[in-house]
């Protein structure tokens, strides 16, 4: 079945070996097979399927573009679909949040924008050393690799990954604000022996890094710290931005504005390859082609995008993915953790995990399994891929939430056996 993928692709392919199938059509949150056999999709590319697979509304608007032959690349050149998605974001997301940010179009997947945001802050602080934080996954090019916390994604460089300081998130301590109170010290003692950072880089929810939820108070005194000491702070908002955590941005909860926002992934609407950078305007300093990129213009990405955002308003899907999240914490709460005392859950809107750590991190890899033996596709994430990682669409119908959920409990109930 799959002659053709191991004679002809790369070593390096990885989803394709928990997913050993041949998919061939996607609707929503169902997934299809050469076969015929249908999965519901927990996965939801990584979080680049927001919206679903194949939204009517979205791909309307692409397929009408394409059949009206609109420029299809155009580097950074001024475009009709360019102008739109401007206005669109700036309409729909960034004004009725009161966020003044300018947009950075910067290629193709979100390490390219993580990248454009290292060289920035760099640039804007004359300073080489930034923050990331333990669990943290910024991408796989040198840069954003420089601030990934695990070994195996750092051992792929094969070479030295420098100039990143890495801090000790929340969850490292019982009491959240320890490692603020370190981070401090840090900041405070010219005896530390660390370089003052250009900028502190972190995700809000710990995504790849196992579902970790950072609390609002702790978000709120690490962008006083920023404040306080002149750094800067990055959020990056590539798999929990776009309507995951039940707020278009996941800081919003937390009432605090970053100086710079990634964002990738679920911005194009579509699937599509897009990445963009949000600067606040006195820092949008980079000189004309000082970074640039081939596919920084994907034409059929700013339409999706401008299409994705009406969506995101027009349905609510804030609203939705907090509802949804209720649900799945609701049946995680009650019909997962029963299940052995061992078990740890944690979430907010439609991001959520099941830890096994407490258990043995292995069991998670055999639930995996399990779920797609059953016709449910889902990832793991966090220390030794211990966590089983809730990841649907925003648009799931309810009932295939629902049997989801219930696929998930049979097979974690499996793999306690």
């Amino acid at each position: 079945m799959f002659t053709v993928f191991e004679e002809n692709e790369s070593q390096v392919r990885s989803y394709c070996r928990k997913f050993p199938t041949v998919f061939t059509h996607a609707k929503n949150e169902i997934l299809t097979d050469r076969e015929g056999k249908q999965y519901i999709d927990f996965f939801a590319g990584a979080g680049a399927i927001n919206f679903g697979h194949n939204n009517p509304y979205i791909k309307k608007a692409i397929l009408e573009y394409l059949s009206e032959d609109g420029i299809i690349h155009a580097l950074d050149m001024y475009t009709e679909a360019k102008e739109t998605f401007l206005v669109a974001i700036k309409e729909q997301i960034l004004k009725p949040k009161n966020l003044p940010y300018k947009v950075m179009c910067c290629g193709s997947t979100g390490t390219n924008a993580v990248e454009a945001a290292l060289k920035l802050c760099r640039k804007v602080k004359q300073r080489e050393n930034v923050i990331a934080f333990s669990g943290a996954f910024h991408g796989m090019t040198l840069g954003s690799l420089s601030m990934t916390g695990d070994r195996f994604s750092r051992a792929g460089a094969g070479t030295a990954l420098n100039n990143v300081t890495f801090m000790p998130y929340f969850n490292a301590f019982k009491d959240p604000m320890t490692s603020l109170d370190y981070f401090e010290s840090v900041l405070k003692d010219d005896h530390s022996g660390i370089d003052k950072p250009a900028a502190v880089f972190l995700e809000t929810v710990q995504a790849e890094g196992g579902i970790n939820v950072a609390p609002i108070e702790w978000l709120k005194r690490l962008r006083k710290i920023c404040d306080d000491h002149d750094v800067l702070m990055v959020v990056d908002d590539i798999q929990v931005g776009v309507g995951r955590t039940g707020t278009f941005f996941s800081f919003e909860r937390a009432d605090i504005v970053p100086d710079m926002v990634v964002l990738s992934k679920s911005i194009s609407g579509f699937g599509l390859p897009m990445s963009i950078l949000l600067i606040k305007p006195e820092y949008d300093i980079f000189k004309p082609a000082e970074h640039n990129g081939t596919f920084r213009g994907n034409q059929l990405a700013f339409v999706g995008s401008k299409a994705g955002m009406e969506y995101f308003v027009k349905e609510d899907l804030a609203a939705r993915a907090k509802a949804n999240g209720k649900l799945i914490m609701d049946y995680l709460t009650d019909e997962i953790l029963p299940l052995d005392e061992r078990l740890k859950v944690r979430g907010i809107g439609m991001i959520a995990g099941i830890d096994f750590s407490g258990i043995d991190s292995a069991l998670a890899l055999e639930a995996c399994h399990k779920c797609f033996d059953m016709g449910l596709v889902i990832e793991l994430a966090g220390r030794e891929d211990c966590v089983l990682k809730i990841l649907p669409p925003l648009t799931i119908e309810e009932d295939n939430l629902k049997k989801g959920l219930m696929i998930i409990k049979e097979a974690v109930k499996q793999a306690l056996k």
